[in-house]
């Protein structure tokens, strides 16, 4: 456009944001994809912070594994904070093994009791040739 058409109210620059006669508009394009970009990475963030408590399970091979991964996605989808607080501790913390030394003493009792049961060897008797 040359001034001589340009109206005698119009302002000798128009800023960039102000939508073109071709119908683009720059803003609108740019918060589309800033808006687009936005969300994919909550989304990554949102999942990504679900999947911690698996992640620490996962690395110290915890034997409650499976539990830790049940927590995680009955957070994931009922969107209870509780239940992911839940999982974090299971996977943060090594429950002691209460079992392991009752095994350990239901073993020494069988292995006496195996002992106590066995016959004792025959000993040889003496015959009366033998005095002779």
């Amino acid at each position: 456009m040359t001034p001589a058409e340009l109206h005698p109210m119009a302002t000798g620059h128009i800023p960039s944001y102000v939508t073109q006669a071709d119908g683009s508009d720059f803003l609108l394009t740019f918060m589309f994809v800033f808006t687009v970009l936005v969300i994919v990475l909550i989304g990554v963030g949102y999942f990504t912070l679900h999947s911690i408590p698996e992640k620490i399970a996962h690395e110290s091979n915890h034997p409650q594994f499976q539990l830790v991964g049940i927590l995680a996605l009955l957070a994931l989808f009922t969107h209870n904070g509780l239940f992911w607080v839940a999982a974090i501790l299971v996977a943060g913390f090594q429950f002691p093994d209460v079992a392991a030394p009752l095994r350990a003493i239901a073993d020494a009792i069988r292995s006496l009791g195996k002992q106590g049961n066995e016959a004792p060897a025959p000993q040889p008797q003496a015959t009366a040739q033998q005095e002779h």
